[in-house]
């Protein structure tokens, strides 16, 4: 019966002390990971051309000048409906007292009054379209930015994410390839893609020529990929 129980303590022993030589060596093991980041892009035509512009004017009564404002304000967007633009929304409307400084005092000259508007079009239409709004009453162009349609964002990252993930693989290869060793498997994944924001281009009605010319260009998106892979 001592003999039985010898043995099993022994056997015990010997377990513990296995696993406690066994369990570091296979945690040492599990830490052996390189972690890389890869960069994909892919460049698509700017087709759409989001356009911000309306009507500005000054008046010394704000009947006046509201009047003056929506009178304007409706001839722009009649000539907006007309060419069928896209998304068209009210973004900004004002009437606010005009001040001048004069002796430390501040007078009342008159009234400012504002009306603008957003909308999207075809780039290549965006020229003619500024300059029949400028005819109609528009006094200021306040920003116009380029994109393109989602679906054709959307399968540019697909691409870039594509790219970048054969970028990673491709780095992780190179540096266990230079240390003699093997990937094993890919143990996480992170994924950081963004749509490209807007090309924005800025100026101003008054100094535009008489044939605006506007160049969209392209869009890049890009993608990244971290790959923490085991060897």
């Amino acid at each position: 019966m001592n003999n039985t129980l010898t043995k099993l303590y022994a056997l015990s022993l010997s377990t513990l002390l296995w696993g406690s030589v066994a369990l570091p060596t296979m945690a040492q093991e599990a830490l052996r990971t390189l972690t890389v980041t890869g960069r994909g892009t892919e460049a698509v035509t700017a087709t759409l051309a989001q356009v911000t512009l309306g009507v500005e004017v000054r008046g010394r009564t704000a009947q006046e000048v509201q009047q003056d404002v929506a009178r304007k304000a409706n001839a722009v967007l009649a000539v907006l409906r007309g060419r069928e633009v896209s998304q068209l929304q009210t973004t900004g409307l004002s009437l606010t007292p005009d001040y001048q400084f004069s002796n430390n005092q501040r007078l009342l000259v008159g009234y400012i009054g504002r009306n603008t508007v957003s909308f999207r079009l075809p780039s290549d239409r965006v020229g003619a379209l500024l300059d029949a709004a400028v005819q109609a009453g528009a006094t200021t162009i306040d920003s116009i930015s380029f994109t393109a349609p989602d679906t054709t964002l959307a399968a540019a990252q697909r691409t870039a994410l594509q790219r970048a993930t054969q970028d990673a693989q491709s780095q992780a290869q190179a540096v266990l390839s230079a240390l003699n060793l093997q990937p094993r498997q890919v143990v996480s994944i992170q994924i950081n893609q963004a749509t490209p924001p807007p090309s924005p281009v800025r100026f101003a009605a008054p100094a535009m020529a008489d044939s605006t010319p506007v160049v969209a260009g392209e869009l890049e998106v890009a993608a990244t990929v971290t790959l923490q892979i085991s060897y």
